[in-house]
């Protein structure tokens, strides 16, 4: 049993620690966040108890981390895990600095640490399939790439200031989405374009809320990515791969599979609406990964290599759209 402590009782932290409990190869042992209400609620419901985050770091009953904190704390707790011994897995971004990342990965070097960065769509069974069979070959040579991610709704404003804009907060996923379906063809050019159309505010506050980006590949290869902070219709989460034999394609997961069809035409359940919904499955199947890693001693993936480099391209594509101008790589 891999002994597992939870830093951070939010939103995510709760999923990754019902999770943690609920998994048959780990133990939940503790879980810490400022706020005491939030942790003790979250030990409370697995079975864990409250500690105290300086305490947790060290307490040598804990194999692993679960680092599910507010960004700006991820990569001194990363640092602290990984001197401490600790297995580290940490949702997205490591920093908004790519330079603070570096530093950051140097020190989990160093140590020799395992660590694992939260990239969880990698794991929808749905893309992961999807990947599988592209590096089969099934649909050949990948030449074109397009991912659209659209949210029913924008975040509060008061996020919008601190998040690090769309970019690096929201398409950050697709971007890694995107290196993730090029199978090592690394973008060495990025166009990206953005609008606040959504609400006024989110402009107001420095950022955009309507986004697309254009990726090429040192080989050629092109990505096209779309975001939006609104989709009336639900959670839109869509990849398309057209290759030289064919294309190969992910579509939206409804609430149901019931089709209805009669003289007014043919009608189907409404997508499903929140991405804790839409990914719980990868959210599971993220977790055992990286308990397998642990536990047989492996390399994690997505590495903190791969949190650099999709932090890397989101501050280009943050410049392109500042400037008007494609940035290379």
């Amino acid at each position: 049993m891999i002994r597992i402590a939870v830093l951070g009782a939010g939103r995510i932290g709760r999923i990754h620690g019902r999770n943690a409990a609920n998994h048959p190869d780990a133990r939940l042992v503790a879980v810490a966040d400022p706020h005491a209400p939030a942790a003790q609620e979250l030990a409370a419901a697995t079975g864990a108890e409250v500690a105290a985050l300086d305490e947790i770091v060290e307490r040598s009953d804990v194999d692993a981390i679960l680092i599910c904190t507010p960004t700006t704390t991820h990569a001194d707790l990363i640092e602290r895990g990984a001197r401490a011994g600790k297995a580290v897995f940490c949702e997205k971004p490591v920093d908004l600095s790519s330079e603070r990342i570096e530093t950051c990965l140097a020190t989990v070097e160093k140590a020799g640490t395992p660590l694992m960065i939260g990239f969880n769509r990698r794991f929808d069974p749905n893309f992961a399939a999807l990947r599988r069979r592209l590096a089969d070959g099934e649909v050949g040579e990948v030449e074109l790439v397009t991912i659209l991610s659209r949210d029913p709704g924008p975040p509060p404003v008061s996020y919008i200031a601190t998040s690090g804009g769309l970019f690096r907060d929201m398409m950050i996923h697709d971007l890694d989405m995107a290196r993730f379906l090029l199978l090592g063809d690394e973008p060495v050019e990025v166009h990206a374009v953005g609008s606040s159309l959504v609400d006024p505010a989110i402009g107001q506050a420095g950022d955009v809320d309507t986004a697309a980006v254009l990726l090429k590949t040192a080989k050629g290869r092109i990505v096209q990515i779309s975001n939006s902070r609104r989709a009336t219709y639900g959670y839109d989460q869509r990849v398309e791969v057209h290759g030289s034999k064919g294309m190969i394609r992910a579509g939206n997961i409804h609430r149901t599979t019931v089709e209805v069809a009669n003289a007014a035409g043919v009608t189907a359940d409404p997508v499903q609406d929140f991405f804790l919904e839409r990914y719980a499955d990868a959210y599971r199947d993220e977790l055992t990964t990286f308990l397998n890693a642990v536990r047989d001693g492996k390399p994690c993936n997505p590495t903190g290599r791969d949190g650099l480099m999709a932090q890397r391209l989101a501050d280009a594509a943050t410049e392109s759209a500042r400037s008007g101008k494609s940035v290379r790589l």
